[in-house]
Order: C-alpha cells, then sequence, then structure tokens
C-alpha cells in the first residue's frame, strides 16, 4: 500500500498508508477526525540517503529491463570469469597508427594537434 500526503484544515499536514482503490478518497486526521483532502507534494528524493536513492534508481531501471539468464548462460559465467576477452561485448578495434620511416608515429583519423609520447 503506498503512503499518501493529506492536509487536515485545523492541523496541518499529514500522511497515511492506504490501498490504491482509497486514493482519491479524504482521510481522517489522526489527531483532531476532520477529514483532509488529499495534497500531491513533489518527491523528497534530496532528503533521501544516497544508498537509498541508488537503490531507488537501480529499481526503476530494472522494471523495464529485467536482467534473464539461463542455465547454460550462468555456467559459461562461471567458467570464464568476468572480463573475459572472448566473453566481451567490448569491440577491439585495429590501430589507426601510420609509422614513419624515422620511427615517428602519427594518427591521421584522431587529433592531429595531440603529440604522441
Amino acid at each position: 500500500m503506498p503512503l499518501y500526503d493529506y492536509q487536515c484544515p485545523h492541523c496541518g499536514p499529514f500522511d497515511d498508508l492506504r490501498p490504491v482503490a482509497a486514493a482519491s478518497d479524504p482521510a481522517a486526521c489522526p489527531h483532531c477526525g476532520a477529514l483532509s483532502p488529499r495534497v500531491i507534494r513533489a518527491p523528497q528524493l534530496l532528503d533521501m540517503d544516497a544508498q537509498l536513492r541508488h537503490a531507488h534508481a537501480t529499481n526503476e531501471r530494472s522494471r523495464h529491463e529485467p536482467a534473464h539468464s539461463t542455465k547454460a548462460e550462468r555456467e559459461h559465467r562461471h567458467e570464464h570469469g568476468p572480463g573475459c576477452a572472448c566473453c566481451s561485448s567490448g569491440k577491439v578495434g585495429q590501430s589507426t597508427a601510420l609509422y614513419g620511416a624515422d620511427g615517428s608515429k602519427t594518427f591521421p583519423t584522431k587529433r592531429p594537434w595531440m603529440i604522441s609520447h
């Protein structure tokens, strides 16, 4: 059940844990019992602990893109370990360096103003 914010005309703001079906219904103030309308407030993300904020971000990402794995993938992952060259998705390109007769090296497709070491 989500936590909703309400504004009592006598006591001020309070929050209440209610079912989604009762989200638009007014709630009774816990102090005076007056029916109070629901108010929409900005999320309090900046006041959150950094670890909790990171957990929320991770959960939001995984909600749209859940990780899938099969038994074969898990076994293959254990055989090679992280960063394996044969399994990495990183693209290994050929060098664009040109070597001169005097041993100088240039990169014609890269930044020409950079000096090679």
